[in-house]
């Protein structure tokens, strides 16, 4: 019984002591798989997983960076299509028009022809801004722009045509003889205080040239008006009653003398200031009357008439003219006016004659225009081209 007991005590204390030692080993076991999962969490988030896997997966990533570039550069480069129709103003459509396509940098231009539907049609058009120009014969150049969206379809609006304005140029080319003779046919009515003759004065700084045939007509005109011999007449009975130039003598026979010899001093002077040599030299023989600018401006013009003229040409030069007539004139008329110093009274009456030219300049100009009926109109009678515009619209 003894040795029973001890081998059941012996059996009990060994069941407990391999109990206890399973426990332990199941806590050494627990503790092992602690310290190994703490080990490995390190390495799977660590550094060293990041430079193991790090590489491939940024690799992985600039691939597919450079894939969606390639992939969006192509879409933005897709060429579209353009497409219309052309239409005329009566909404029928146009055939055989050319439409022309040109491209934002204008680097080439691409051209079709409208089809039997009126239809056109650019295929392969670069996105981007684009402009369409439609020209056919008859009709105006019509133009649209639009901008091209990459492997867009783009439908442009009915594109009408307009009838093209035809600019007809007419030149008529006015003769400058028929002008001037009508400006001269207006000169002929000027008359101080409506009776006075005042033919010699221009109201239009833009008057037509006188030709030959012109200036002699004017002289005529001037030197035979009725007002002209009656104011010859009337001076030389002035004469006759202060018994100047004595030598001619009293009564009829003096008063003769005088009237003829004072009518050839005015004929003889008109015609060499006013025709011989104005032909000769080409200059106009009238005073342009100038009207504008200050008063000193005006005077120092007035009094320059004397030696200063417009020539035929339009241009400005020295009064070749008034100066040669002035002379001749007065060594003329020393001929039939008694003088015992001829030289001495062809320059003085020279003189004289200039000065009277440079005055009557200055009662041209602030005096006689106001007086002198016929003499307001300064409107421009010549005109060389005209231009006119027709409009196939209206």
């Amino acid at each position: 019984m003894r040795g029973r007991k001890a081998i059941i005590a012996r059996t009990r204390k060994f069941s407990k002591e391999r109990l206890l030692g399973s426990f332990c080993f199941a806590l050494v076991l627990a503790y092992c798989g602690s310290a190994s999962a703490q080990t490995d969490a390190p390495i799977a988030g660590g550094s060293f997983a990041e430079e193991r896997f790090a590489p491939g997966s940024s690799a992985t990533t600039e691939i597919g960076s450079e894939q969606n570039a390639r992939d969006q550069g192509a879409q933005a480069a897709k060429p579209g299509i353009v497409i219309g129709t052309v239409l005329d103003q009566s909404g029928a459509v146009s055939v055989g028009t050319v439409v022309r396509l040109t491209p934002e940098d204008k680097s080439a231009y691409r051209e079709v022809v409208s089809g039997e539907n009126g239809q056109f049609s650019f295929t392969n058009v670069p996105p981007g801004h684009f402009q369409l120009s439609v020209n056919s014969s008859g009709f105006g150049n019509e133009l649209y722009s639009g901008d091209l969206a990459p492997g867009q379809t783009f439908l442009v609006p009915p594109m009408v045509l307009s009838i093209a304005t035809v600019v007809t140029q007419v030149k008529v080319t006015v003769d400058l003889v028929e002008v001037a003779t009508e400006e001269i046919k207006e000169q002929e009515h000027q008359r101080v205080l409506g009776f006075i003759p005042n033919f010699y004065v221009s109201y239009r700084p833009d008057a037509a040239p006188l030709t030959t045939k012109l200036k002699y007509q004017l002289a005529w005109k001037s030197s035979t008006d009725i007002v002209t011999i009656a104011g010859v007449a009337f001076l030389a009975g002035l004469q006759q009653a202060g018994d100047q130039y004595s030598e001619f003598g009293q009564g009829a026979q003096g008063y003769g003398k005088r009237l003829g010899a004072e009518y050839g001093d005015a004929f003889a002077s008109t015609f060499l200031s006013g025709a011989v040599f104005p032909s000769l030299f080409k200059q106009d023989p009238r005073y342009f009357y100038r009207g504008t600018g200050s008063t000193k401006k005006r005077i120092l013009y007035a009094i320059s008439n004397s030696v200063w003229c417009k020539g035929d040409n339009g241009r400005w030069q020295v009064n070749y003219s008034n100066i040669a007539g002035v002379a001749s004139g007065a060594a003329l008329a020393s001929t039939y006016y008694p003088s015992k110093n001829q030289g001495m009274n062809i320059l003085s009456n020279s003189l004289v004659r200039m000065g009277e030219s440079s005055l009557a300049g200055v009662v041209q100009e602030f005096v006689l225009r106001k007086l002198t009926k016929g003499g307001h109109r300064q409107e421009s009678s010549v005109t060389s081209e005209q231009t006119v515009l027709v409009d196939p619209h209206n």
